[in-house]
């Protein structure tokens, strides 16, 4: 058997997914994801709502203050959408919206204290959950990837 049959035979181990995917990227991208979210929620059990926006977490950690326009443009959602998500996590207790010092119209977004550290905890258990995704790869593979990620997410911005 050769490696990429072997390596389809691993991402199809039951045959039921179609020769027609099995070169689909936005199917082994979706798959992927799904697969990788399971893995990291089997790990954050018990932190509520905040694993699904880890990345928005994360961003807000790096950048605090940001207005929650450019918030929802880093994160490709809608504002109004974004809106609801931060209004869940200011109710968790995570972060803080507070006036813009340049703009009254506009909000700046912060960590609270509970926030940064919970950020924290789940970036770690994110790590452990990316580790297993990507056992397989070396340094170079994992960097090959990570490129042609940023690719496909450029080319749809």
């Amino acid at each position: 058997m050769s490696d990429r049959q072997k390596s389809a035979a691993g991402a199809n181990p039951d045959g039921l997914i179609p020769d027609s995917l099995r070169d689909d990227i936005g199917f082994k991208l979706r798959l992927a994801q799904i697969l990788a979210y399971r893995a990291f929620e089997e790990r954050v059990t018990g932190y509520g709502a905040a694993p699904r926006y880890l990345g928005l977490l994360a961003i807000i950690r790096a950048t605090p203050g940001q207005p929650q326009s450019r918030l929802a443009e880093a994160v490709a959602l809608q504002r109004s959408s974004l809106v609801a998500i931060l209004d869940r996590l200011e109710t968790d207790g995570l972060l803080e919206r507070r006036a813009s010092a340049s703009d009254r119209r506009a909000k700046g977004v912060w960590l609270t204290a509970q926030g940064e550290a919970v950020t924290e905890e789940l970036r770690l258990l994110a790590q452990q959950s990316e580790d297993r995704a990507t056992a397989g790869l070396d340094a170079d593979s994992r960097a090959a990837l990570l490129k042609s990620l940023d690719c496909i997410i450029d080319n749809l911005r």
